[in-house]
């Protein structure tokens, strides 16, 4: 007893506290693989490889925040910004600064909500298409179909207006046909009415998208596990039992991502296809933020530093909404995308 005594005093005169645990993670390192050069190179090899990507989105993403400074002068081209005289917050209070302005801003926000929550609200189709379209058996069919449905996502939306033009006015084939058939007495105004104008632009947004954003469901689809389908089959599950019970919970996941990204999206409906659609007759209910930006920087009564103020502010707003429904899925389903 006596000389473990000795001994452990000794340790301790010779080994201070702590020291012994810094001897540990001395060995712990120097036990530890160092990385090789071929790993090293192959990382920076990576690296390389993602650095055009990256160029470009510094380019074309962040580089054009610098023109936000447009927004704190009164900017008249072609007059040099050097020039131009400093308006400061000027142009965000002359947003709300009247009852014409703020009702205008009103029914435009109100048009912007509406056109998103149509798409939110079905974003659902393109996950319901993708698990029809992937229980078609016959090939031959399957194809084709996909094909068809993917093709419009290439249409511009200035041949699509054309196409809509020449079947949908007082005298295109629709009513020409309707009319022969003495269905009705006068031709129908399917563009040049501004009833059902929310619907009827989602309708063609979702006709134009729907192939084409049920690809990444294919995509999961194909990645599923397949010996849970032979699994549920031993047991006895059929097509739609196999499509409720394995498919869709296989593909929630890619669900909510896409689900997140388009509520961050929520003021970003887009311009060119309500720009070719927009007349005198729809412009109240068909004005989204994006047209109404452009509108007031390239219109008539064009003012670029009011467009910029207002694009700014859209911009702003579409984070926080970003960042609220991470927040928003990390505390409802434990997992967030950022």
């Amino acid at each position: 007893m006596f000389t473990l005594s000795l001994n452990i005093v000794r340790i301790n005169t010779e080994y201070p506290v702590g020291c012994g645990r810094w001897m540990m993670n001395t060995a712990r390192q120097a036990r530890r693989p160092k990385m090789s050069a071929r790993k090293r190179w192959n990382g920076i090899k990576l690296f390389l490889m993602y650095l055009p990507f990256l160029a470009l989105v510094l380019l074309f993403s962040y580089y054009p925040l610098s023109g936000w400074v447009y927004a704190f002068y009164d900017y008249r081209p072609p007059i040099p910004l050097s020039q131009s005289a400093y308006k400061g917050l000027y142009w965000f209070q002359f947003l709300f600064s009247n009852s014409v302005q703020r009702a205008q801003i009103w029914q435009v926000l109100k048009n912007t909500f509406a056109m998103s929550g149509l798409g939110i609200l079905f974003s659902w189709l393109p996950m319901l298409f993708a698990i029809f379209l992937a229980e078609i058996r016959s090939s031959k069919f399957r194809r084709p179909v996909q094909t068809l449905t993917t093709l419009p996502n290439f249409i511009s939306w200035v041949l699509l207006f054309t196409m809509a033009y020449s079947m949908f006015t007082s005298d295109g084939m629709i009513n020409t046909l309707l009319m022969n058939l003495g269905l009705i007495q006068n031709p129908i105004m399917f563009l040049s009415s501004d009833s059902h104008t929310w619907i009827s632009m989602w309708l063609w947004q979702t006709w134009k998208g729907l192939g084409w954003s049920a690809i990444l469901y294919l995509a999961g689809i194909s990645g599923i596990d397949q010996e849970l389908y032979e699994a549920a089959r031993v047991d006895g599950a059929g097509r739609f039992r196999l499509m409720w019970h394995i498919t869709v919970p296989g593909l929630i996941p890619t669900f909510f991502v896409l689900l997140l990204l388009s509520i961050g999206d929520l003021l970003n409906n887009g311009m060119e296809q309500y720009y070719v659609f927009q007349n005198a007759f729809n412009l109240q209910h068909i004005q989204v933020l994006d047209l109404y930006v452009y509108n007031l920087g390239l219109g008539s009564a064009s003012s670029l530093s009011l467009a910029t103020a207002v694009s700014m502010m859209k911009s702003l707003v579409s984070l926080v909404l970003l960042f609220a429904a991470n927040w928003a899925s990390k505390l409802i389903r434990g997992e967030s995308l950022m």
